[in-house]
């Protein structure tokens, strides 16, 4: 716990030095800031010595709580050899495991993994790799996406491009590639106690295909996030509509790239989302739970058959010239191994079925405020959404704040929780007990209440 003078100096530090992101900075230069000074388990605990709830795993990355013991030793045995040494042109040791061991873990045909450091950079490298693929097939002209509204897929310019929020795009469109965005069909935003799930998959893998059909020879990949859209409001996608765009993208000769960032890594109750319907990409993009949220690290996973297209004589420029200065950090992947290790020691997607289950149940307590209008969930992602009437479902203005004003009474109560507007996001570590998990949802309801109510 930090004395007073100190605590006043890193307000006034972080006021005067810091850009906090996402942030309107005129708001928080008016607040008093939470300074996180460590964690245990599924609590932060802050410079007073106050303790919350991680309701959002530390930007859902959190896996196993803070401060494990066995990532904590993964990683200072790893310091003790070496911290960093470049992957361009030399390899390590923990990289070159880490990569056997997400071929061994990821869809089948998931054979070869690029390294970065976050999802951003993910999802860049694969749209980079399948533009340089089509070029060495002799299909340059296959040079647009198919992408899809609400999408969020990282905020470089490459993933900007295939996004669909216009509050975080729209400013940036003079910087964007083009490409072709399907928007949702209307039913798609009918209270899922209303929602025909088939109507909505048909509405939608029709409307992929005719984006197919209209850029026939046109289109590079289809890249979505796979069951559930994440900034984009925690939306879900119907029942099989996964595997209808990918047995769209096999039809037409596209590649399939999946974006399992933030659905990786058990959130879902699969290790990926992609096995919810047997669905294998062409690409794969990783990042947020690999470390479990230790470190920043992200991978690309992708084919043989696409790995094999840019091997070449040197003169022939075959290469993917694309690199990270701590691509293949040792620590990082040190870190991972370490995590999936921990998911394979404790039986971890088995375990969590019982939480995701009891999750669900307690959900639909939130059905009797009056201001909750739908619950998405999927595994432990969760979207509650606030709406100013429910029965003519009219969302609250944007200036209300309503979403942030929640997540300021929950933090009252003890949980950090993270608003999409008028959405709140719950998304807790996977190791959070049934106790902890059930001090989440009290605060979250009773922060809900007193704002809306």
């Amino acid at each position: 716990m930090q004395n007073l003078r100190d605590r006043e100096k890193l307000v006034e530090w972080d006021k005067n030095y810091l850009w906090h992101p996402f942030t309107q900075m005129q708001d928080w230069l008016t607040e008093d800031p939470v300074i996180i000074e460590r964690g245990e388990g599924v609590y932060l605990i802050d410079i007073d010595g106050n303790r919350y709830l991680d309701g959002i795993a530390s930007m859902w990355t959190n896996i196993h709580g803070h401060n494990h013991p066995d990532l904590n030793s993964a990683l200072k045995t790893q310091l003790d050899a070496i911290a960093h040494s470049t992957l361009l042109g030399y390899s390590n040791i923990p990289a070159i495991k880490l990569a056997k061991k997400l071929v061994a873990i990821t869809p089948s045909g998931l054979n070869k993994v690029f390294y970065s450091d976050n999802g951003s950079t993910a999802v860049e490298i694969a749209l980079k790799i399948a533009i340089q693929y089509w070029q060495h097939k002799g299909q340059s002209e296959r040079n647009l996406f198919i992408h899809f509204d609400n999408a969020y897929h990282g905020d470089t310019v490459g993933a900007m491009s295939v996004g669909g929020i216009p509050t975080f795009h729209s400013i940036f469109n003079s910087l964007l590639f083009k490409n072709v965005q399907i928007t949702a069909p209307e039913v798609y935003y009918t209270s899922r106690k209303d929602c025909d799930s088939t109507l909505v998959k048909e509405a939608w893998l029709n409307s992929v295909n005719r984006a197919l059909i209209e850029n026939r020879g046109r289109v590079a990949g289809i890249i979505l996030e796979p069951l559930i859209q994440g900034a984009g409001g925690m939306l879900l996608a119907p029942k099989g509509f996964l595997k209808g765009v990918e047995e769209l993208a096999r039809q037409h000769g596209t590649l399939l790239i999946v974006d399992e960032v933030m659905t990786g890594f058990g959130r879902t109750g699969r290790m990926w989302a992609c096995e919810h319907e047997d669905v294998s990409p062409d690409l794969l993009c990783t990042a947020k739970g690999l470390t479990a949220g230790y470190l920043p690290l992200a991978a690309t996973l992708t084919t043989d058959d696409i790995y094999e297209a840019f091997l070449g004589e040197y003169h022939e420029l075959k290469t993917f010239f694309h690199g990270h200065t701590f691509t293949g950090n040792p620590l990082g992947c040190a870190v991972a191994l370490e995590n999936i290790a921990i998911f394979e020691r404790e039986d971890l997607i088995k375990k969590v079925q019982a939480t995701i289950q009891h999750l669900h149940d307690r959900l639909e307590e939130f059905y009797t405020l009056h201001h909750v209008g739908d619950i998405r969930a999927c595994g432990m992602a969760v979207g509650i959404e606030l709406m100013e009437n429910t029965e003519r479902r009219i969302l609250y203005r944007f200036e209300e704040k309503m979403g942030i004003r929640v997540c300021k009474a929950a933090l009252e109560r003890g949980a950090i929780l993270r608003p999409l507007v008028n959405t709140i996001v719950l998304m807790p570590p996977l190791q959070i007990t049934i106790a902890e998990l059930d001090s989440l949802l009290d605060i979250t309801y009773k922060a809900i209440a007193e704002v809306t109510e």
